[in-house]
């Protein structure tokens, strides 16, 4: 089942949050259902659509333990074409090379399909990790959840008028 599919299906009872929930879940196969309300898939992530983007937010400590429970979600969230997609790291306590590798797939699996990618991030030491890897040099971190959103949408925008990312379309 493709991600387009599985963002209608409804898994009753297999929500978090409880049955009438849309949640991000990985099941057999690798299908997933993408949530429309912030609901807590692992204590590390919550997803949620916000004006056409899919938002993964980060939560507590980005360790290797963390990295294992958020990669099959990343995975799903990156791996359709022209995926429109917003890591947000605002909540983000401590965050390590694991969490660096995260982004560095996040990022490769995105540009590999003609996707978008933002990251939010204000979390000083976090920014500092960002900046010394070079990864802000390739994935500007922004500030807030708005400004990323914007920025897409600005960059689709401009995309679409010039003619390229037809395969895209808008996204």
């Amino acid at each position: 089942m493709s991600i387009e599919h599985a963002e209608i299906h409804l898994i009753e009872g297999k929500s978090r949050a409880g049955a009438g929930f849309w949640g991000l879940q990985p099941r057999g196969g690798g299908d997933v259902v993408v949530s429309h309300a912030s609901e807590p898939l692992t204590p590390h992530l919550r997803v949620h659509r916000e004006r056409g983007h899919l938002v993964l937010a980060f939560h507590g400590e980005i360790d290797i333990i963390a990295a294992l429970e958020i990669t099959p979600y990343l995975d799903a969230a990156t791996g359709r074409p022209c995926a429109r997609v917003v890591l947000d790291l605002r909540h983000v306590e401590f965050f390590d090379c694991s969490g660096l590798r995260l982004l560095y797939r996040a990022r490769r699996r995105i540009l590999a399909r003609d996707g978008r990618l933002q990251l939010v991030c204000a979390h000083p030491p976090t920014l500092r990790i960002l900046h010394a890897t070079g990864l802000a040099g390739v994935l500007p971190p922004l500030t807030t959840l708005d400004e990323a959103l914007e920025r897409s949408e600005a960059v689709s925008e401009a995309i679409s008028e010039a003619g390229s990312g037809a395969a895209c379309g808008s996204a």
